[in-house]
């Protein structure tokens, strides 16, 4: 499939992998007209997470769940009813734009949308005014994440994006989200499913804490440096497992037995091993303590959910094709965004794929504009 990265047209490389990839041919032709259809705009001309102002997003088309699904219970925010599919992402001003999209991406697939509730993790709680404006009919929550929290615990990184605070509050979702919810799952804020996330929400996990795409094929040493395996207290935490990289982007977690488990502490316990003499024991922000405390154990979901890299790597950014296979799920992780991409006139064949969900833009001519 290397061609198809070689296409000079990016909009021609949608179209060839809407051919090729059996999940992406459920992708109705009709759902790819309505998301650029849009009822009006919504504008933010205020002061929003320090500093930005005259953000616009176009708002997003109405919702139904099908006949088979049941009426759905509106936009009241109960996120205890236990038919719910309850995702959780993260709101902030550099990736608002993607995560808008992530939005947009599973509700336009999900067969029952008005049965899934999300959790917005942000650090400026006025970003929910915003989302209930470009999605009326949504239902979620919002939770401030402080970032206090966990800044005395971030190590500095490859890419700087990757030492936010809001970057680590996947490690407290069992402490933030209501006790009565008992599985999440967690998306990254640049990504978009091309399938019914309610397939994803009912991975077994056969008693594990977390599931996900898993690559044993992957260089899991390089992730933790030479005083982690020359020391036996640090390499000796792998013993009696067969560890494997997965990425934290996309993941269905037990809530109920990382509670149970105290997980969250034992995170911060291997981020404070990282800040103290004699130096750090990994690399990269937020994904080695994951792989500490449960590679080895973690429920393998298939590929297809997570196809992900496509941001290319974390300095260049450079463009990739997709892995073989299925895809239920594109994921830019890495340092290339698509929104970045396509706002500078330089897209990469595949951010064609992510466009269709893409809400912002400024108000025009004619279109509706709301304040908060």
């Amino acid at each position: 499939m290397l061609w198809v990265a070689r296409m000079s047209s990016f909009f021609s490389a949608a179209m060839v992998m809407v051919v090729l990839s059996p999940s992406l041919q459920s992708f109705p032709p009709a759902e790819a007209i309505r998301s650029s259809q849009f009822d009006g705009s919504v504008r933010f001309p205020g002061q929003i997470a320090g500093g930005a102002r005259g953000i616009a997003f176009r708002r997003a088309p109405p919702f139904r769940n099908a006949a088979d699904c049941g009426a759905g219970n509106g936009t009241a925010a109960n996120a205890c009813d236990p038919s719910l599919v309850h995702i959780a992402i993260t709101l902030d001003e550099e990736y608002l734009r993607g995560s808008v999209a992530a939005v947009h991406s599973v509700v336009q697939h999900a067969r029952c949308p008005e049965s899934v509730f999300f959790h917005f993790l942000v650090s400026d709680p006025g970003l929910g005014d915003l989302v209930r404006a470009v999605f009326p009919q949504l239902r979620f929550k919002v939770y401030y994440f402080d970032p206090d929290r966990v800044r005395g615990l971030i190590s500095t990184s490859v890419r700087q994006a990757l030492e936010q605070p809001l970057n680590y509050a996947r490690n407290y979702l069992a402490d933030l989200l209501e006790p009565c919810v008992r599985r999440v799952i967690y998306l990254d804020s640049d990504l978009v499913l091309v399938d019914d996330v309610a397939k994803l929400w009912r991975t077994d996990l056969g008693g594990r804490t977390v599931g996900a795409p898993e690559y044993c094929h992957a260089n899991f040493t390089k992730y933790f440096t030479a005083r982690f395996w020359s020391e036996q207290r640090f390499a000796g935490t792998f013993a009696g497992r067969r560890p494997c990289y997965f990425n934290t982007g996309v993941m269905v977690l037990d809530l109920e037995r990382w509670r149970q488990a105290g997980y969250t502490q034992r995170i911060e316990r291997w981020m404070e091993i990282q800040k103290s003499p004699p130096g750090r024991i990994y690399e990269l922000g937020s994904l080695p303590p994951f792989l500490l405390v449960f590679a080895g154990h973690v429920a393998p979901i298939e590929h297809r959910w997570n196809q992900h890299g496509l941001g290319g790597d974390n300095v260049v950014g450079s463009c990739r094709d997709l892995h073989p296979g299925p895809v239920s799920l594109l994921h830019w992780s890495g340092s290339g965004k698509p929104w970045a991409r396509l706002g500078a006139g330089r897209p990469c064949p595949l951010d064609a794929l992510w466009a269709p969900f893409d809400l912002y833009g400024p108000a025009g001519a004619g279109a509706a504009e709301e304040s908060r």
